[in-house]
């Protein structure tokens, strides 16, 4: 029980005050006190507790157990813990005493009205312990935390609107209400008290521009009886009692966590007195409950997918079938995006990031928006944003964009272990540069928001180095059948020079890469031997295994990895304007459907009629269960420096984990 305020008695005349339920209120006899008064004694009516405190290290003890001292050092304390039914129908009675008279000196009666007062709303989440009295003013992570929890309201439940549901200040349509949380002031007590009584509902100004609140005014059926009544300009709302005992209300997220933004937000309810024409109100109590809006969370490619994107241009009609035929055998839903919709803009990983946001009441998917703005950029908001799909992006004001923007530069682990501490939800992965350098960086605001959501603390990898500059470009995840549950592929050109190495020494020195490639623009072939002379070739690819294996020693740092837990992919690198792009299609540019892998078609060289790049990436991989599909996209993908999981993207279900759940 917390302190509420001090209410004084008189002699002259008895005293009246409000009491909340539960709550302490401190009784102050001193101020008016007999001449001669040594001891006193103190009783209230039934339902009415009182306590003396004659000091902190005696604690306190029932008052009505004896005749005490007087001593201004004592406190009385006064508890109610059930609402009145009439005004004053409570009262404790103070008697004064000196041992030089047989009656009391003076009485002082305080008269008690109970008020029941309450702003309620899911504290103790879904896994967590339940808890029965929480400080509803804190927000605490964790299994064994609480704390109530907001979405933002992101989505468009009404295709009637242009907008998303929280850019306005109405409910289009009832659906919109289950994005909501709920919060209800329950208060009970007699109704007369609130004829000179006021209950107000606020909050500050700043968390006004982070929520928004309405009232259910009417019949909770129409979307007419909803009133906007906290948020943006508003911070005060003086509540009607249109239903009696019990208030709802529906609160809505405006923005996710920020840089300017922890993602907690309070509010308050206050019962002010105004029963005295003379003074100004004065406040008698002070309930709140603090939300904290939930993160958008990224889904690694582990996780089961539901439904495979691809865009439809003027030559990859064969990539798509192949996509569509993958997708039929991981049983996930196809979504193409027309070519009057791309106007041949193929690259929909690098425009978009599908997550989703969770509250135990509600979970939906939640489509991020790169800043990059190429032909594609319409399609995250024209046609996804939808019932029960949000919606948001990161746009710089003041800074350009550039390639590592993409979100192919934009990635999240598996589940980990690392030095000591749990990451139930991944990290997040981006590319930059080096420390200390001068080279291209994801834009502030991207990894503001990043960074802000907590749950997925991101690890920063160097991939200046490489043209295009993606962290798909060298690395990927896939699912494995063992205690891990996952193996980390890198990109490895010694991988590579070693397999040729090999057929080499076996008398396949001639074999050829690129033959059967077809395509506009007619592509050389060149051979195994070719491959181990080009010095320059050699040269640069040294130099990207060594920023490869720079990653590799942040990764295994970063995500609590061994060498055991990873698979070195063979792949080569060539030099373009002093940058590494792919040398043949990059195999770990892949879609990861299940145990279905759509890899970019090597075209290596043809050994006893097979590729020994498909061979060996099976001989690799197989084993863990996955099936290996070789999907040609040399010409509509990787003559434009991409591949397959550069032209595809995968909305996948969420953790199983619930995100409140974890420490960060």
């Amino acid at each position: 029980m917390s302190l509420q305020r001090i209410v004084r008695v008189s002699l002259e005349h008895p005293t009246s005050a409000v009491c909340v339920a539960g709550v302490e209120t401190l009784v102050d006899i001193y101020g008016s006190v007999p001449e001669g008064t040594e001891m006193f004694e103190v009783y209230g009516t039934p339902g009415v507790d009182i306590y003396i405190s004659p000091s902190v290290e005696r604690g306190r003890e029932r008052a009505d157990t004896r005749r005490w001292h007087f001593d201004t050092g004592l406190e009385i304390i006064v508890v109610m813990n059930s609402p009145s039914n009439d005004l004053n129908d409570s009262h404790v009675q103070i008697s004064y005493h000196s041992s030089h008279e047989p009656l009391p000196l003076a009485y002082a009666v305080l008269y008690l009205t109970c008020v029941d007062i309450a702003l309620d709303c899911d504290l103790n989440c879904e896994g967590r312990q339940n808890r029965s009295f929480v400080d509803k003013r804190d927000w605490v992570w964790g299994p064994g935390g609480y704390g109530a929890i907001l979405l933002v309201n992101c989505d468009r439940d009404n295709l009637n609107c242009y907008d998303q549901d929280n850019r306005d200040q109405q409910v289009h349509c009832l659906q919109d209400l289950e994005d909501m949380s709920v919060m209800v002031l329950r208060t009970q007590g007699p109704a007369a008290l609130f004829d000179d009584h006021r209950l107000i509902l606020h909050t500050s100004s700043y968390d006004a521009k982070w929520a928004r609140v309405f009232h259910a005014c009417g019949p909770e059926d129409s979307c007419e009886a909803y009133r906007h009544v906290l948020g943006q300009d508003k911070v005060s709302y003086e509540v009607p009692r249109f239903h009696g005992d019990e208030e709802r209300f529906f609160v809505e997220g405006l923005s996710f966590p920020d840089a300017r933004f922890t993602g907690l937000l309070s509010f308050h309810i206050t019962l002010l007195d105004d029963s005295n024409e003379d003074f100004s109100e004065s406040p008698i109590f002070t309930d709140t409950v603090v939300f904290r809006v939930a993160p958008w969370i990224m889904t690694p490619s582990t996780l089961p997918p539901l439904e495979v994107y691809v865009c439809r241009v003027r030559n990859n009609t064969c990539f798509v079938d192949a996509v569509a035929e993958l997708a039929r055998k991981a049983g996930c839903k196809l979504t193409i995006c027309p070519q009057d919709e791309n106007r041949n803009d193929r690259w929909i990983q690098d425009e978009m990031e599908l997550g989703y946001v969770q509250a135990p009441h509600k979970t939906f998917p939640v489509v991020f928006d790169s800043p990059r703005n190429g032909e594609l950029q319409d399609f995250p908001y024209k046609r996804i944003l939808g019932p029960d799909f949000g919606y948001v992006t990161r746009e710089p004001l003041d800074s350009a964009v550039s390639g590592l923007d993409s979100f192919g530069n934009l990635e999240v682990s598996p589940p980990v272990v690392a030095n000591g501490k749990e990451y139930p939800l991944g990290r997040i992965l981006i590319g930059g540069n080096l420390p200390g350098s001068s080279g291209r960086r994801v834009t502030q605001v991207v990894r503001d928001f990043l960074y802000a959501q907590r749950v997925q603390p991101p690890v920063e990898l160097f991939v200046d180095w490489l043209a295009v500059g993606h962290v798909d470009e060298f690395l990927s995840f896939v699912p494995a059948p063992d205690e891990k549950g996952f193996r980390m592929l890198l990109a490895s050109p010694s991988a590579c020079f070693k397999l040729f190495q090999e057929k080499q020494k076996w008398g396949h020195g001639r074999a050829l890469l690129f033959q059967g490639v077809v395509g506009d623009k007619p592509v050389n072939t060149v051979s195994i031997n070719q491959v181990l002379s080009n010095a320059n070739l050699i040269s640069f690819n040294k130099f990207v295994q060594s920023c490869i294996d720079w990653n590799r020693e942040v990764l295994k740092r970063e995500l609590g990895l061994t060498e055991r837990d990873i698979i070195d992919i063979p792949q080569l690198f060539k030099t373009e304007r002093r940058k590494a792009v792919a040398f043949f299609p990059d195999l770990v540019n892949m879609l990861v459907l299940g145990k279905h892998l759509g890899i970019p078609k090597p075209f290596g060289p043809i050994i006893n009629g097979r590729c020994c790049l498909e061979e060996k990436v099976r001989a690799l991989l197989e084993p863990l269960g996955l099936h290996c599909t070789f999907i040609d996209d040399f010409t509509p993908y990787h003559m434009l420096h991409g591949e397959v999981h550069c032209g595809t993207n995968v909305r996948r279900q969420p953790f199983s984990f619930k995100w409140w759940n974890m420490v960060p």
